[in-house]
C-alpha cells in the first residue's frame, strides 16, 4: 500500500516534462504512428474490401472498411501507448538518465513512473482521437456514439501504457524489448478481431483471443462506431480498467525495484 500511497500530483510533472520533448520533435513522433493506420485502411479496407462484398458480425452485414476502421484505433491506440513506455521509457532510464535526474528533485520513484504511465495514456488517447477524426472523414463513425472511444482509448492506454513499462522494467536490454513486442503486441495485433471477426475460429483460439485486452478494446470501439451499443460490454470495459490498475501497480513496483538496485 506504502507504493501507492507515494503516488502523488507531482507525478504530473514528469507527464509535462515528457509533454514538452514531445512538442519539440511532433513530427518524427506523432506524423509516422498515425499514418500508419491510413496505410492499413487504405490497404486492407479500400484495397481488400474491393474483394470482400460484405463481412458478417454479429448477424450484420458490413462493408469490410467499415468492420475494419474501429480495429485500426484500437490498435493505435496500442501502439502509441505500450511503445512509448517500452522504449520510450527504457530510454529515458537506461540511456538519457533521466530518471536519476529527476530523482535529484523533491519527486519520489512512484511519482516518476506514474507519470510515464500518465504520458503513455495520453499518447494512447491522441491516437485514439486522431484515428477517430480520421474514420470519421470516410463516414465510418456513427455519433453520439462514438464519443465513447475517448474515455476507451484513456483507459486501453493507461492499460498498455503500464504493460510497456513493465517490459522495459525486466529487459535488461533494449534489444529484449523484441521478445514481447512478438509474444505479446503481434498475437494481439493479428488475434483479436481487428482484421476478420473471431467466430471463425477455433473454440481455444476464441477462448484465447477473449483473454487479450485488445479484443475487449476492439469489441467495445467497435460497437461505438457502428452505434452498436449493449450492457455486456460494461464488463469488457471493466476488464480493461481493473487489469489497467493492476498491471501499473506492478510495474512501478517492478520499475522501482530495478531503479533501486
Amino acid at each position: 500500500m506504502s507504493l501507492i500511497a507515494n503516488i502523488s500530483r507531482r507525478s504530473l510533472h514528469v507527464w509535462r516534462r515528457n509533454l514538452d520533448v514531445s512538442l519539440v520533435t511532433w513530427k518524427t513522433n506523432v506524423l509516422p504512428p498515425l499514418l500508419e493506420p491510413l496505410l492499413y485502411i487504405l490497404a486492407f479496407g479500400v484495397g481488400l474490401g474491393a474483394y470482400v462484398q460484405k463481412i458478417s458480425y454479429e448477424g450484420r452485414a458490413l462493408d469490410y472498411l467499415a468492420f475494419l476502421a474501429p480495429g485500426m484505433i484500437a490498435v493505435g491506440v496500442m501502439f502509441h501507448s505500450i511503445f512509448e513506455c517500452m522504449y520510450g521509457s527504457f530510454v529515458r532510464m537506461r540511456y538519457e538518465r533521466t530518471f536519476d535526474a529527476i530523482l535529484c528533485t523533491p519527486l519520489l520513484i512512484e511519482d516518476i513512473l506514474a507519470g510515464e504511465i500518465l504520458w503513455g495514456a495520453t499518447r494512447g488517447l491522441f491516437a485514439g482521437t486522431a484515428i477517430l477524426a480520421m474514420v470519421s472523414c470516410f463516414g465510418l463513425a456513427s455519433y453520439p456514439h462514438s464519443l465513447l472511444v475517448l474515455p476507451v482509448s484513456l483507459a486501453a492506454g493507461l492499460l498498455f501504457a503500464a504493460f510497456g513499462l513493465y517490459f522495459a522494467a525486466i529487459s535488461p536490454y533494449i534489444d529484449n524489448l523484441n521478445l514481447p513486442t512478438f509474444l505479446f503486441v503481434n498475437p494481439m495485433f493479428l488475434l483479436s478481431g481487428t482484421f476478420f471477426p473471431l467466430d471463425g475460429l477455433p473454440p481455444w483460439m476464441r477462448a484465447l483471443a477473449h483473454v487479450l485486452p485488445l479484443t475487449h478494446a476492439v469489441d467495445i470501439l467497435r460497437a461505438a462506431t457502428l452505434g452498436r451499443l449493449r450492457p455486456g460490454l460494461l464488463l469488457s470495459f471493466a476488464y480493461i480498467a481493473g487489469l489497467g490498475l493492476a498491471v501499473s501497480f506492478f510495474a512501478i513496483r517492478r520499475m522501482k525495484a530495478r531503479l533501486i538496485r
